[in-house]
């Protein structure tokens, strides 16, 4: 089986690495096959689809997309893991194709010296890569989502301030909630045993009880009612007068 993805022509030779590391690498933690043209930029990905993991047969694709976008590909292979996720933002939807937009875009998501493609980053728990026209995140389902609402923002216009503030009650109001399913998981687990250790013998009657349901003879089932009253060698009735 076979794919092909076109990459920039400046982002081959990352793909490639010194002396061709950078592929070998990619393509042993993968179990896939690359070939790169260097001059169009054409990457071929082959593999059998027999020996190779049917996720990363799946995700392989965009983590060659993730590298040519701008994401180093020590960052961009953490996209083989189940639980990461890749998603692609084009900034065009909101600026256009003017460059000198872009350009401006491309400064307010990076910010000076960086801090604010750090920022979000470090807040969010995604990786982040700004490129020509395009955003590249990395992350799993709770962080991809957290990062994606502040690029978006930026880019209709907000200011960093509010960017900033918005990301961190997200934040909170995220790890809240994980809490409060822990909690309810947790509670669940072990809300019956703790209730059969507060009230002393109750475990041991609801053992009987389930004995006992279990033990009872549908009175319809003539077959069972009438071996239920058939006497033991060892057994007699006995009738007296009051």
């Amino acid at each position: 089986m076979e794919v092909s993805i076109r990459v920039p022509m400046d982002r081959v030779a990352v793909l490639i690495g010194k002396r061709g590391a950078t592929r070998k690498s990619l393509e042993k933690a993968a179990n896939v096959a690359l070939e790169i043209d260097s001059d169009s930029g054409d990457v071929s990905i082959s593999w059998n689809p027999e020996k190779t993991d049917p996720v990363k047969m799946m995700k392989f694709p965009e983590l060659v997309k993730a590298v040519g976008r701008g994401m180093s590909p020590q960052k961009a292979i953490k996209l083989l893991e189940d639980d990461c996720f890749f998603k692609l933002i084009d900034m065009r939807e909101w600026t256009g194709k003017q460059y000198l937009q872009q350009k401006r875009m491309r400064g307010r998501l990076i910010g000076s010296d960086g801090k604010i493609r750090r920022f979000i980053e470090q807040n969010s728990g995604c990786e982040m890569a700004v490129y020509g026209s395009t955003i590249v995140l990395i992350g799993d389902e709770e962080a991809l989502p957290l990062a994606s609402h502040a690029v978006e923002r930026i880019l209709q216009g907000a200011e960093h301030g509010t960017v900033i503030k918005a990301l961190e009650r997200e934040r909170r109001q995220q790890k809240l909630a994980s809490r409060r399913l822990d909690y309810i998981q947790e509670k669940g687990d072990s809300a019956i045993a703790g209730f059969d250790d507060l009230v002393p013998g109750l475990a041991d009657a609801r053992s009987r009880e389930r004995r006992y349901k279990n033990a009872q003879v549908d009175p319809e089932d003539d077959e069972a009612v009438n071996e239920m009253m058939e006497l033991a060698e060892d057994e007699t009735i006995q009738y007296a007068e009051e």
